[in-house]
Formats: structure tokens, sequence, C-alpha cells
């Protein structure tokens, strides 16, 4: 009996706000801004690539790897929050009617307020298509298949990832309308207007295979603790293993194959140098694989950092909005502190940063991390407190 009621107690408990999600997005909230920051502020990121193993240092390989885990964690999540969702309310038409306006909501701001934080131009001179958008679109797709079994839209979504890259096989003539096909599949640039360029950043096929996998797995976060730390854990190994037998081989699964290189270190470089545009399936498969892991490892914990993570989590699109708009800010101090003037400042792709010759160090990037991450948590707590007090203003539910 004993036992049985301690079952019980844990069934409901799992039934509640499911706090592993709060965490492993807390974590991702944690590490974004690290390469925003990057982008925006480092020395050499106007002209080279961090994961240019013919330019790189691996301190800077790996401060641009490690944020790889942000956008198929987000996109992931996403999906599996429109399973729960949908499951707590047992209202379908209620739970398409959400997605429907989340969507359209998410792709405005992605136009508006988002590429506004990115760029500061008011012109707009360059539109990009990031991962607010594809979550947006991804949702007014999903809201038409919410009437499938969530398994079978995972399996859609475990398709899509799994052979999105062999369209790229395919011969196509260079012609607008199939461009803009090949678009939804990699990334692409679209001229527009007068001197104004249209970026096809987050390619919508393969993250949408993202989204439908989360979704399919929703129902994995209502088992008990103990059963999502067992699923999660196997998801993880079984995702890795996945990865680790497909790169060995070199074959499928990468657009970029990984080769013998100056010395160890960098050949390790290569091996774990996968494609995030669009996302590969080794890709997928390695940091999907580490997210799971850190979930089943998140299962149940308590303590303070947990409750402190929990705080950025919890308002996700709040944190993104806001982050920008503290970011970009800095760019300025930088460039004026370095001696530059307002001729200097170059728009759209510069972000507002002269030609040549601006940035820090990776030293200091760390450094403005930690105070945009240590300065947005009164923020998030703040709002995350304000969203719990006022539940009746429904348009909270939106940010």
């Amino acid at each position: 009996m004993i036992r049985t009621s301690g079952a019980i107690k844990e069934i409901e408990r799992s039934m509640k706000r499911n706090n592993s999600i709060d965490v492993m997005r807390g974590l991702v909230m944690i590490i974004m801004p690290l390469d925003h920051v990057r982008d925006l502020l480092h020395i050499t990121s106007l002209s080279q690539s961090p994961t240019d193993l013919t330019t790189t240092t691996p301190a800077l390989f790996f401060t641009r790897w490690v944020t790889h885990l942000c956008a198929p964690t987000f996109v992931f999540l996403s999906g599996t929050s429109a399973f729960l969702s949908m499951n707590a309310k047992k209202d379908l038409a209620a739970t398409r009617h959400f997605l429907l306006s989340r969507g359209i909501w998410l792709v405005l701001l992605e136009f508006t307020l988002v590429n506004f934080g990115i760029w500061f131009d008011p012109h707009f001179n360059v539109l990009i298509f990031e991962v607010i958008a594809a979550i947006g679109v991804g949702f007014l797709i999903l809201s038409l298949l919410l009437k499938l079994p969530p398994r079978t839209v995972g399996l859609i979504g475990g398709l899509i990832v799994a052979l999105h890259a062999l369209v790229s096989l395919i011969p196509v003539p260079e012609n607008v309308v199939l461009k803009v096909l090949l678009s939804l599949f990699s990334p692409m640039a679209f001229p527009y207007g007068s001197g104004k360029l249209f970026l096809m950043g987050y390619p919508l096929v393969p993250w949408l295979g993202i989204m439908l996998i989360g979704y399919g797995a929703g129902y994995f976060f209502e088992s008990t603790e103990n059963g999502q730390r067992r699923i999660f854990l196997k998801l993880g190994l079984l995702s890795l293993g996945l990865f680790l037998a497909l790169r060995v081989v070199n074959i499928y699964g990468d657009s970029v194959n990984w080769a013998t290189n100056k010395n160890l270190l960098y050949t390790l470089l290569s091996f774990v140098n996968v494609t995030k545009y669009p996302p590969s399936l080794q890709f997928c498969l390695l940091f999907l694989g580490i997210m799971f892991l850190i979930l089943s490892r998140v299962q149940g914990l308590k303590n303070g950092y947990v409750d402190r993570i929990s705080v950025y989590g919890k308002t996700p699109l709040f944190y993104f909005l806001v982050h920008w708009y503290l970011i970009h800010p800095l760019v300025f101090v930088m460039v004026f502190l370095q001696g530059f003037k307002s001729s200097d400042l170059v728009f759209g792709s510069n972000f507002g940063r002269p030609k040549t010759g601006s940035g820090v160090e990776l030293w200091a990037i760390y450094l403005i991390w930690v105070f945009i991450v240590l300065v947005m948590y009164p923020l998030c707590q703040w709002y995350g407190n304000y969203k719990e007090r006022h539940k009746e203003q429904t348009w909270l539910r939106y940010i």
C-alpha cells in the first residue's frame, strides 16, 4: 500500500509542470548569449568563421561549438510543449488556435523586434529568417497535423531529419521558383527591393523535423521521474552511438566529412565539426543526444542552482527578445571607446561596426557574456513572477 501510494504521488508530480523542461531550457538560455556576444563583438567575427579549422583556435572553436546545443533544444522542446499543452487541455480546436496564433506572432516578432535587435538597422536592409520564425512556421504546420497520432508525427519528423539531405543530390536547373523551394532545405540569399537582402538562415524543413520529433516524444515527459530518467538516458546513448557510427563511416549524414588534421586535437575538432546550416542528421544526433543525457540527469534534481537555472527557462521568449537589446548597445560602446566615429559605422551585415579594426578578444567576450546572463536573471525573475500573478492576462502566454 505504501509503495502504491508513493507511485501515485510520483505520477501526480509528473503531471504538473515538468521542471526538467525549464531546467533544460534555462541551461541553453544561459549558453546562448555567448554566441551572440561573440558574433557582435569578437575581433574576428566579421572576417572568419570560428569553426574554420584553417584559421580558428581550439578555444574559439569550442566557444562556438557549445552553443550549437541551443537551437535544436529550443525547437525540440517547442514541439514537446505543444504536445503537453494539447494533452493537458484535451481540446484539439483550442490547441490548434493557439499554435496558429502563436506561430503568426513569432514570425511577426522575427521580422520586427528580433531582426532590429540583431542588426539595429531602421531600414531593415537585411532580413534574416532564423530560429524564432522557424519555430513560428513550424507551429503553423504542426497545427495541421494534430489529428495524427503523436508517434506518427514524431516518425514524420525523424524521416525528415534522416532524409532531407538527399534533396541536395538532385540536380536542379537555376531558376527563381526552384531556388525558393530549395531554400526550404538549405540556406539561401534573395536580393529584393533596392539593395536589400533576405537571408533564409534556418531552412524550414529540417528544423520542422526536429520540432515534430519533439512533439512525438512529448509523452515521454509524462512518465514518472524515474521513467524519464531511464528513457532519456537510453535515447541519449542511442543518439550518440548512431552519431559515432555515421561519423566514423564518413559517408552519409553530414555535408562535410571529417579528416585527419595537423594534430590529434584538430582531428578531434574535425570529427565533431558537424553542419548546422542546415542541421545535418549527424548534427541532430550529436546535440539532441547531449540534450537527452542532460534531461536524464536533471530529473528530480532540486537545489538552489536548479531553481536559478529554471528562472531563465520559464521565460525563454522574453529572455531571447531582451538580450539582443542588452548586447547590441555594447557594440556602439565598444567602437566609440576604440576611437571610431559615427561615420565609420556600417549597418546591415556589420551590425553597426566599422568595416575593419573593431572588436575585443575572446577573454573579454566571456566577461561580457557573464555580465549579460547576470543582468537577465532579475529581469526574467520579475517577468516570471508577473506572469504567475496575472494568469488572467492571456496575452502573457505569447511572450
